[in-house]
């Protein structure tokens, strides 16, 4: 299912420059030493030779990959990790929303009217059957495998994950497979549940909103048990590093979907991008 908020956000300025590849999905590859790519061509660039033995794995929320900001995103994280960075098609071909779906969204605070709750409910009924098609057991394997075939195919010895909304729940699940991914950077994250989190085996940082009224799965209540149990696993052997970041005046989406017209969503957003690659 979805949230009120996960049908809210903005196109992110510019357009995608990657291209079609391994199964289907978005491909950005590491840019050359001294390349530009648009508006990026300020971005810190890594020396020769790139990391050619790295990626990173993009897991979208339930846009997909019509809406075009992932890819942005994408393009971005190439340029500032100097390696390949994939976005496979997580929810094969059945979108949970539309990009055309997108409403404005709100600031921290900001109520729900009626109007919206409905306009809401009218938005996920049709989508039923996508929500069918993408339960966490076909999802998860469709995860593993492109992850499993993208080591194999590409030969790159670390892979790392980050994931927004579904893709953010998603990046969770992955990270109690050390054989998959070896860090993972999670964004308001859809659902999963606290097993999940005791089951994490590699380093993950979080990405959080700070307004979760309407965000029905990253709950207060859960977010302090995720840090509570990452805590706890910390003091026992096998341990792992964690990191939790709350983004002032932000809603669920903010990462993936935000307004850049609003001072402090944009603050958040780009933080959050630096968050992902520190």
């Amino acid at each position: 299912m979805s949230c009120p908020d996960c049908v809210k956000g903005a196109y992110l300025p510019g357009e995608p420059v990657g291209k079609s590849g391994f199964k289907g999905a978005y491909y950005s590859p590491a840019p050359r030493p001294n390349a530009t790519r648009g508006e990026e061509s300020n971005a810190p660039y890594s020396a020769s030779p790139l990391n050619n033995d790295s990626a990173v794995v993009l897991l979208t929320d339930g846009f997909g990959l019509p809406l075009k900001n992932c890819k942005i995103i994408a393009d971005t994280l190439a340029i500032r990790f100097g390696c390949d960075v994939w976005v496979p098609d997580i929810l094969d071909g059945a979108y949970t929303i539309e990009a055309d779906d997108l409403l404005l969204p709100d600031r921290v605070g900001v109520k729900m009217i009626f109007a919206n709750w409905v306009i809401f409910i009218k938005r996920t009924i049709p989508k039923i059957p996508a929500f069918l098609h993408n339960t966490l057991s076909k999802v998860d394997p469709r995860v593993h495998d492109f992850i499993l075939g993208l080591r194999e195919d590409k030969k790159y010895t670390k892979i790392g994950a980050i994931g927004y909304c579904y893709g953010g729940a998603a990046a969770v699940r992955l990270s109690s497979n050390p054989e998959l991914i070896d860090s993972a950077v999670i964004c308001h994250p859809g659902p999963f549940s606290l097993k999940d989190v005791k089951r994490i085996q590699v380093p993950v940082s979080w990405a959080c909103a700070q307004d979760k009224f309407y965000d029905l799965f990253f709950s207060d209540k859960l977010r302090k048990q995720s840090e509570t149990a990452l805590a706890t696993c910390k003091d026992q052997a096998g341990s792992v590093e964690y990191q939790f970041v709350e983004y002032k005046g932000t809603t669920h989406g903010f990462a993936a979907r935000p307004n850049l017209e609003v001072p402090e969503v944009k603050t958040a957003f780009e933080g959050a991008l630096t968050q992902a690659t520190e």
